[in-house]
């Protein structure tokens, strides 16, 4: 599963910010990636199960709730009195679409540094790679098999695993602009409780065929689908989060929630094959429906405590969106690396993993301070005419 999702909405310029969802943010992306660590081990085995960390992919989902969470916060009060929906679009646009253009250079450069060869081998023309850059950077998914679809396992963007989840995310802050900020909350209550039910269908009964959740990054088969439900359950479930949210006084809040997703994430997979459900759908559906809501909720009622901690929680916070949009093109090279050598077992590969780690968080860093930062601050002044 390409994840990891993630997308951190712009609060509004006068409204303080929820540090302890700014750190969740950062925990979640860091154990993405550590997930996708073992996720390639599996690849390099030919498909073996994944042993640790193995519902990592639930941090997509956890996105979502999030994002909904502090969009609704940030836009419920402005969005359609005191700004346009042309102003929100062009604000998400500056906030997500730079990173989403790196991401996919990056992905272009590694997938030439691998000799722009598919998993199994084939080349691929130059020209079909441009084609898939310019499809990336313009935010038009890939057709399993289609020509630009270079890599050859039917990811929507071939280049960068994870767009899959900010492709989502765009048609979910569409959706919110044209729609969902327009209803009355028991209108939304509705709707969330219509997903819900949807969401737990899909889950309880394996509608995917493979017994997880872990969908929406093809266009291949129910994952469009499946997809869709991922976003638009746990984004409105956000929103109506954040417009009943009454906070409530806990101490610790950032570590009992970073230790909560630690542990669901690491949960083995569930497989009873005379079950008459999906048991390992039944645990991510009390995962997405009931356990991350409270999460949510711990985490906006919760503060950092000292100047120390709340610097931690921006770091993740910051960190959190470049470290998810362009840690893949890495992995798509330590994947090569790990079949190559034919290495499936963590011991094989511990400094490699730890390199890859390490390098994951100081790319992203570069690009945010050196490239993100600079580019949303050179468009905020000429777009949204801020000062």
């Amino acid at each position: 599963m390409p994840n990891t999702t993630i997308s951190s909405a712009a609060f509004a310029d006068t409204k303080p910010h929820y540090e302890l969802l700014d750190g969740l943010r950062g925990v979640a992306a860091l154990l993405v990636v550590f997930y996708h660590i073992f996720e390639g081990l599996s690849f390099a085995a030919g498909g073996s199960p994944i042993t640790t960390i193995n519902h990592g992919y639930l941090a997509v989902d956890f996105f979502f709730i999030l994002s909904g969470f502090v969009i609704g916060y940030a836009y419920d009060d402005r969005l359609g009195k005191t700004m346009t929906t042309g102003d929100f679009f062009k604000r998400r646009l500056i906030r997500l679409h730079p990173m989403i253009i790196m991401g996919a250079i990056l992905g272009a450069t590694a997938f030439f540094m691998q000799g722009s060869v598919q998993w199994d081998g084939k080349h691929v023309a130059i020209s079909a790679v441009m084609l898939s850059i310019l499809c990336a950077i313009f935010f038009i998914p890939a057709l399993p098999g289609a020509k630009y679809e270079v890599r050859g396992n039917g990811e929507m963007f071939p280049l960068n695993g994870p767009s899959w989840s900010l492709f989502f995310e765009y048609i979910g802050n569409i959706l919110y602009a044209v729609f969902i900020n327009r209803i009355s909350t028991k209108a939304l209550t509705v709707l969330v409780t219509l997903l819900g039910i949807g969401l737990a269908g899909f889950t309880l009964f394996n509608v995917s065929g493979y017994d997880m959740i872990g969908v929406g990054w093809t266009l291949d088969g129910v994952n469009f689908l499946g997809g869709s439900l991922r976003m638009l359950f746990p984004f409105s479930l956000g929103m109506l989060l954040s417009r009943n949210f009454k906070p409530f006084r806990i101490k610790g809040a950032f570590w009992i929630c970073s230790i909560v997703l630690l542990i669901l994430f690491c949960v083995p997979y569930i497989q009873v094959d005379t079950a008459p459900i999906s048991l390992n759908g039944l645990f991510e559906a009390v995962c997405i429906i009931l356990i991350f809501p409270v999460l949510v909720w711990m985490g906006a009622s919760g503060q950092t405590t000292d100047k120390r901690s709340t610097q931690i929680c921006k770091f993740l916070g910051d960190i959190s969106y470049p470290l998810y949009a362009v840690h893949y093109p890495i992995m798509y090279l330590f994947y090569a690396w790990l079949i190559d050598n034919e290495l499936y077992t963590f011991a094989e590969i511990r400094p490699m993993a730890i390199a890859v780690y390490g390098g994951s968080i100081i790319l992203a860093y570069l690009c945010l301070k050196l490239y993100d930062e600079p580019i949303r601050k050179w468009l905020g002044k000429r777009i949204l005419k801020r000062k």
